[in-house]
């Protein structure tokens, strides 16, 4: 269940998947009540900082338990309305895509292709611009109760981890629910369709923010 990401971690209320299952029926009609009546209002993601492979530190976003499942329940209803448009060679965080496969389509490429583009978009989730992110999402749906919480969950503040609070106006934070799906859909306008239209003879596979390109010659397009 998606909502037991971040393998149970607890979010700003300290509350534990655990703890939530306990009076599971009352925890989730006070979510469905708030949600149905337009009243809820995601608290403050808890932000803790893990190691990355090159040394450097990745900013983790922990939502609480309850804005787990009301970001999974948005997803349900978005997902399959913009999965259909998306790239073949999008795997990241796709239902039957997967690294391994990009890996696969890599390799295959790189017999038939002399040079490869290595992007990763620096900081990507944490600078991700809410307007535009917007604009790909209402290009989707008219759904006003979709667009209200995927709006609310964006501008949702930080709680770092010495408690100070940061309101947030850009990116979507690492470890929420709806986030990946979000980023696949402002990458797919800002990369993968700017690619078929611009770079038609390019191919790429992307996952998330991390991009491998094919090219015949060094510093030239493929034709």
């Amino acid at each position: 269940m998606e909502a037991r990401a971040n393998q149970g971690a607890a979010g700003v209320d300290g509350e534990s998947i655990a703890e939530f299952e306990r009076d599971l029926s009352n925890n989730l009609y006070k979510l469905w009540n708030r949600m149905s009546s337009g009243s809820y209002f995601p608290p403050p993601v808890r932000t803790v900082e893990i190691p990355k492979g090159d040394g450097g530190k990745r900013a983790l976003g922990i939502p609480t338990v309850s804005d787990r499942i009301a970001q999974t329940v948005v997803k349900m209803y978005f997902e399959p309305l913009v999965e259909p448009y998306f790239h073949r060679d999008s795997y990241g965080y796709r239902l039957g895509k997967s690294a391994i496969q990009a890996v696969a389509v890599a390799r295959k490429r790189c017999w038939r292709y002399d040079w490869v583009l290595d992007v990763d978009i620096k900081g990507f989730f944490d600078n991700l611009d809410h307007d535009l992110m917007m604009r790909a999402v209402r290009k989707h749906t008219d759904c006003k109760w979709v667009i209200l919480y995927i709006e609310r969950w964006l501008k949702s503040p930080a709680r770092l981890e010495d408690c100070t609070v940061v309101e947030r106006c850009k990116g979507t934070p690492q470890g929420g629910v709806i986030s990946p799906l979000l980023a696949n859909l402002f990458l797919h306008y800002a990369f993968d369709e700017w690619m078929r239209r611009n770079q038609s003879g390019i191919p790429f596979e992307r996952y998330a923010d991390d991009i491998i390109a094919h090219c015949r010659a060094r510093g030239k397009p493929c034709g």
